[in-house]
C-alpha cells in the first residue's frame, strides 16, 4: 500500500494545532512531516544559519510530500508560509488548509 505524503507548514506558534492535525492525518492512512521545532523550543534563539538549514529542510519535505496541508487557526497565514505555499504550488502540489480562506486571499 502507498501512503499519501503530506507536509505541513504554518507559523511555529501553533504547536498544539500542529499536534492535532498530524494525529488526526497520520490515523487517516497518510505519512506525515511537520515541523522539527517550534517557537517555543527552550526559548532559544536560532542563528541565521540554523533558521537558513531548517527552511531548505522545510522545502525539500514539500518536494517529497504529494500535498501540503496549511495549519492556518483563525485563516492566519504569514510571510514564511505564504513563501512555503508559493513554492508547494509551482512545484504542483496539492494545497490544503485548515481553515478554507477565500479565493482572493490565499497566496
Amino acid at each position: 500500500m502507498k501512503y499519501k505524503i503530506i507536509t505541513l507548514c504554518g507559523s511555529s506558534k501553533f504547536e498544539q494545532e500542529f499536534a492535532k492535525v498530524q494525529f488526526d492525518l497520520t490515523l487517516q492512512g497518510n505519512i506525515v512531516l511537520s515541523l522539527p521545532l517550534f517557537s517555543q523550543f527552550n526559548n532559544q534563539q536560532l542563528t541565521q544559519e540554523q533558521l537558513s538549514l531548517l527552511s531548505d529542510m522545510h522545502k525539500q519535505k514539500i518536494d517529497m510530500a504529494d500535498e501540503i496541508f496549511v495549519v492556518n487557526p483563525n485563516g492566519y497565514i504569514g510571510t514564511d508560509t505564504a513563501k512555503e505555499i508559493e513554492y508547494a504550488k509551482m512545484k504542483n502540489k496539492l494545497v490544503k488548509y485548515l481553515v478554507e480562506i477565500k479565493n482572493e486571499q490565499k497566496r
